[in-house]
């Protein structure tokens, strides 16, 4: 039996190189692929979902870089994307991107679960689209089956990850080379300059963004596991190769869907819209041969991101820029309070999906949103270590390459477009969830006998409380729904 061993220090599990890539690849493909067809097909044709993959494929692969090289620049720092905020704007800002990046794991894993019921709410219509009682409450108990499994290990739960991640990608291939054997060219060349719906070009290409960050969250898994790596060059190394394989899988899933039916058609599709798509190519069979493949693929990806949200409370108490309870682990190494508390916020999110106009979209674009902050300081450092700005503390200041810059550069652009197509809508909610958090810094701060806030930690406070409370009165009035 697992018993509770405090803070002390204990040896972290170590992962070899293939499993660190599997967790990269499990934690990416998981909800999202499955959602692309419609998703695409709702903003753009052809055109724009090309456009919009090369300036997602471009961005993301930056961002993998990004993580490459300061895992290799700055090895002292585990917990990859809160680490990297709070070598480089101070405590504070490190513990909102600690929070922001939990909170989008745990708002991610309860799109997995609208998934599965909206999945088998084809068959079982008290399931709906994932957002009825019936759908809530069996996700309920498939949130705290997970946590009683997890709690087992972390090494259990990562050989488990990979193999599942074989299983998963699959369907997924199958479903690319079963959609290229009745591709239909003429279909595809009226999908090419999209819908009279779709707008201009640009804000197509914006429509999308958000979409493509989701189904690319979990590039930076190999980075947050750093701690569990056998050694720090596979960091870096499964990144990329996790990234790439990824990459192509997904734009391969978007393009070909438009040479099977016209996009009117695909963007009303059910989720998962990629079982509508090869149902109306191959009949019956390939919605239940898609359906079966996405409850695996998802089922893992939950298992992957539940791990990682937990590891990042951990780390970042283990660092003290959380309560000290949040740092105690069991002799298999899971850190069990971190662990409940990330499926507690996800059961609150379930709850609130209930109430949503469109669960899943809510929730996916509402994940990808409050990545975004996390992200655009993790490049911002990036910049910093680049020009000799970022260095570990007594350590000589060392410029990097000009390639190393201008990576770090076109990831921190890339991260506040995506900002910007976010909208203020997603970025005033993310504070609602970042304000309350703060109190675990407080308390953090109180244990240490430290002063709660500094001056400017004080004006980062008021802009967070001010966007909360912007973010509230825009819910009560109905100027954003969810």
């Amino acid at each position: 039996m697992a018993h509770d061993t405090g803070t002390e220090a204990r040896p972290a599990v170590k992962l070899a190189f293939w499993t660190l890539t599997a967790m990269v690849v499990g934690s990416m493909v998981g909800a999202g692929v499955f959602s692309l067809p419609s998703r695409f097909a709702q903003e753009t044709g052809v055109a724009g979902a090309l456009i919009s993959w090369a300036i997602a494929g471009t961005g993301m692969l930056m961002l993998a870089f990004v993580f490459q090289r300061l895992a290799m620049r700055r090895p002292d720092l585990d917990a990859g994307v809160y680490a990297y905020a709070k070598a480089g704007f101070g405590e504070y800002p490190g513990f909102f991107s600690a929070i922001g990046y939990w909170a989008s794991a745990c708002v991610g894993n309860v799109t997995y679960w609208v998934l599965i019921m909206s999945t088998a709410g084809a068959i079982v219509p008290a399931l709906g689209d994932g957002d009825t009682l019936w759908a809530v409450a069996i996700s309920t108990l498939g949130l705290w089956g997970f946590f009683l499994l997890i709690k087992q290990g972390v090494k259990e739960a990562a050989a488990i990850n990979r193999i599942v991640t074989v299983a998963k990608l699959v369907p997924i291939i199958v479903f690319i080379l079963l959609a290229l054997f009745v591709f239909d060219p003429r279909a595809f060349a009226a999908n090419w300059g999209g819908a009279d719906y779709a707008g201009s070009l640009f804000s197509q290409i914006r429509g999308t963004m958000l979409a493509t960050v989701f189904v690319f969250l979990g590039v930076e898994g190999a980075s947050v596991y750093s701690r569990h790596a056998r050694r720090r060059e596979d960091v870096g190394r499964a990144t990329v190769t996790g990234f790439l394989s990824v990459f192509a899988v997904f734009a391969s899933v978007t393009i070909v869907s438009y040479g099977i039916m016209p996009m009117e058609e695909i963007a009303e599709l059910r989720q998962p819209s990629m079982a509508g798509v090869l149902e109306h190519a191959v009949g019956t069979w390939g919605s239940v041969f898609v359906s079966i493949g996405l409850i695996v693929s998802v089922l893992g990806a939950y298992l992957a991101w539940t791990l990682m949200a937990a590891e990042v409370l951990y780390v970042a108490a283990k660092d003290d820029d959380m309560p000290r309870f949040l740092a105690r682990a069991t002799n298999e190494d899971v850190p069990v309070p971190a662990l409940a508390i990330s499926t507690v916020l996800s059961q609150i999110v379930l709850v609130v999906t209930y109430f949503s106009e469109d669960a899943f979209n809510f929730a996916l674009d509402m994940t990808s949103a409050l990545t975004l902050i996390p992200f655009l300081l993790a490049a911002l450092f990036a910049v910093k270590v680049a020009i000799g700005r970022g260095g570990a503390v007594g350590a000589a200041p060392e410029r990097g390459t000009p390639a190393e810059t201008a990576i770090a550069v076109l990831a921190t652009l890339y991260t506040a477009f995506l900002l910007f197509a976010a909208g203020l809508e997603f970025l005033l909610i993310s504070f609602i969830i970042y304000t309350p958090a703060t109190i675990l810094f407080a308390m953090a701060r109180r244990e240490q006998g430290r002063r709660l806030f500094s001056p400017g930690e004080t004006v980062l406070l008021a802009v967070a409380v001010a966007g909360a409370v912007l973010g509230v009165t825009a819910l009560a009035a109905g100027w954003v729904a969810i």
